[in-house]
């Protein structure tokens, strides 16, 4: 496959936004010319509780994969769910001041959109 621009964003754990302090807990890659949108999620509950002992645990997993369901298209994501891949995107990547929230978008290209994914994940999560 040649080269195709993408997108992505970090999902960011921010137990207490005040602070602005966080942990990176997924990466969300949108490829639209080669038909890829995906996720790739991991709460590390040792770190988090390590950085925020009064963070509870089970919504924040909850969330994190909600969006990976949203991301997946599958339909325990809800309407949201439902939506084209760049809809779901551009909702999964808005600013929003929950506890998960998502970094700025950024872009670059690649033949592989999945080992893309998987790159960033072990780079900026694992």
């Amino acid at each position: 496959m040649p080269d195709t621009p993408f997108a992505y964003c970090v999902l960011r754990v921010v137990p207490d936004v005040e602070r602005a302090e966080f942990i990176n807990a997924g990466v969300v890659l949108f490829a639209r010319q080669a038909g890829f949108l995906a996720a790739q999620v991991a709460l590390d509950r040792a770190r988090l509780g390590a950085l925020f002992p009064d963070c509870d645990f089970e919504p924040v997993a909850r969330h994190l994969e909600a969006l990976d369901r949203v991301a997946a298209g599958d339909p325990a994501g809800g309407p949201i769910a439902r939506m084209e891949p760049s809809e779901r995107f551009n909702w999964i990547a808005a600013p929003s001041s929950t506890v998960v929230q998502a970094s700025p978008v950024h872009t670059g290209v690649t033949a592989d959109p999945a080992a893309k994914l998987a790159q960033l994940f072990a780079r900026l999560v694992g």
